[in-house]
């Protein structure tokens, strides 16, 4: 059984490396944390794109939407910080994860306007199945209609509906737990301050796994450890491991 709370390395640990890069998971493949977490958006052809951001600005040389380009023409656009790599699309992330046993945290994202990208869960779908991940992937978003589309797809590791700090005050447990169930997810992914143990017990008496994200600094993973999460969500994977292999030989 692996240990717990699960550690996943947010954006392939972007403390560490430039986030979302294949430089960034390569460097998470070689930890010992469980998972490796990316996000995903749509190219103009409908490719899985490697990338938190809805546009390009941030991390890499070129400006503008993800979804104005295709997957080739995104080949010769580089991340910013990796020396020359350029923007991943999701099957070469697959293709890394392939050959280790760690799983993935695949967040699909929505576009700029906050809507889903028609297909993407279906795309991603297709590309975890070439590479023999579906089960080995937790798919998650904060739309509850792409959970549902994986939901109906099935054979995921897992779904995880996630949940923004002022929706969760809003809705609280009874309307998590409603709204996970109406969309098929088993797990609610929130931001780690707005977690606490009452609302793991809330969720988990409800059957649903609790994961958060933010553990980054030493005060936040011990929260997240002391707070005996399903999985947490780190910037700082290399912390988080050793922080969590000191806590278990204190418990």
């Amino acid at each position: 059984m692996p240990a717990k709370p699960m550690i996943a390395s947010h954006r392939g640990g972007s403390y560490l490396w430039p986030e979302n890069s294949l430089l960034a998971c390569r460097q998470t493949l070689g930890l010992g944390v469980e998972q490796l977490e990316i996000d995903v958006h749509a190219a103009a052809d409908g490719a899985p794109v490697v990338m938190h951001d809805a546009t390009l600005d941030r991390m890499t040389d070129t400006a503008g939407p993800v979804r104005a380009l295709s997957a080739a023409a995104l080949g010769v656009v580089r991340v910013r910080g990796t020396g020359g790599e350029p923007v991943p699309l999701l099957r070469e992330v697959a293709a890394l994860l392939a050959t280790t046993t760690h799983g993935l945290r695949l967040e699909v994202k929505a576009d700029a306007d906050g809507r889903p990208y028609p297909g993407l869960v279906e795309r991603s779908a297709t590309v975890l199945d070439a590479a023999g991940l579906r089960a080995r992937t937790l798919l998650m978003a904060f739309q509850p209609s792409d959970v549902a589309r994986a939901a109906a797809l099935g054979g995921f590791g897992g779904l995880v509906l996630l949940l923004e700090s002022r929706p969760w005050r809003g809705m609280g447990v009874a309307g998590a737990v409603a709204l996970a169930r109406s969309c098929g997810a088993d797990e609610i992914g929130l931001p780690l301050g707005e977690v606490d143990a009452a609302a793991v017990a809330g969720l988990r008496q409800a059957g649903l796994a609790v994961s958060a994200w933010g553990a980054n600094r030493a005060a936040d993973i011990t929260r997240a450890l002391d707070l005996d999460l399903d999985a947490m969500t780190s910037d700082d994977p290399v912390r988080a491991l050793q922080m969590r292999g000191e806590w278990l030989l204190r418990r």
